[in-house]
């Protein structure tokens, strides 16, 4: 097998994209772990695959999967790259596209400095649509770990389901041992991905995120619009704020209205491009 690729990031949180809307692209488990190896391989944190449109109300399918095989629904940094690579190798010319994963319908919107603009859909609260193994929504929910301590976190599904911890500092915060201890925990059907967000004032916070399939990340897009919205439903942010992430800022927007969707905006990069021979 032979195929063009296009590495890609968006903060730093790195893609390799694949067009699949003239010839089929179906990776197997071997193939994406080459591809995401970062010393055998191209190297990513996830590799998404452009699609013909699944239906005629949408331009693109796209798919997402992660470094161990898996696919997922949603990837907001992804879809800013998507954004990006579909204008730059001429396969649309609308400055806006309608995109579909497993899981979500998004909307790409491409901005005058460069940047991204992505609806990404309403968050979700409610435990059977995240999906969260609790009897009822809650503000706060608490899990007791393998290790014997307790978490409390704030929950909502974007495409992908979140987990939102407060901490004090994001810098101090015990991503790498909370992170992995929670997604294995019964009450995550589907695991999870963890987000530690730091509140700095009503405009601004910092966050790191721990996602299922590939470990902490520079930024995860998904997780910053889930980390805004818990924070929003806390009453701990304004409907517009920023998100610092070790890989860079989005900024984010969402009026509270649960019938409404989170805006997230940010850049998109291309790193270079190459292609890969693959004899399994």
């Amino acid at each position: 097998m032979d195929f063009a690729f296009t590495k890609m990031h968006g903060l730093g949180n790195d893609f390799v994209v694949v067009d699949a809307t003239r010839t089929p692209f179906e990776p197997d488990a071997a193939l994406l772990s080459r591809l995401t190896d970062r010393r055998f391989g191209i190297g990513c944190d996830q590799v998404l695959v452009v699609d013909p449109p699944p239906g005629a109300d949408v331009d693109f399918g796209y798919r997402i999967y992660n470094a161990d095989g898996s696919q997922v629904g949603q990837c907001g940094n992804g879809a800013r790259c998507l954004a990006r690579y579909i204008a730059e190798h001429g396969l649309s010319s609308k400055p806006r596209l309608r995109v579909r994963t497993r899981s979500a319908l998004l909307e790409l919107r491409q901005q005058p400095d460069g940047q991204v603009t992505v609806d990404m859909g309403a968050p979700r609260f409610e435990p059977a649509a995240i999906p969260l193994a609790a009897p009822a929504r809650a503000d706060h929910y608490d899990a007791l770990l393998a290790d014997g301590s307790t978490v409390r976190f704030g929950a909502a599904g974007m495409g992908n389901p979140h987990a939102v911890i407060r901490v004090d500092d994001v810098d101090r915060a015990e991503v790498a041992r909370i992170g992995p201890l929670l997604q294995q925990h019964p009450l995550w059907p589907e695991s999870v991905n963890v987000g530690f967000i730091q509140i700095i004032d009503r405009r601004h916070a910092r966050l790191r995120v721990y996602e299922r399939g590939s470990g902490e990340t520079l930024a995860c897009g998904s997780g910053a619009c889930a980390a805004f919205a818990v924070a929003r439903a806390w009453g701990l942010l304004d409907a517009r704020a920023e998100l610092a992430l070790p890989g860079g800022t989005l900024i984010l927007e969402w009026d509270g209205d649960a019938q409404h969707p989170v805006l997230m905006t940010g850049p998109a990069t291309t790193v270079f491009e190459g292609r890969f021979e693959w004899a399994n």
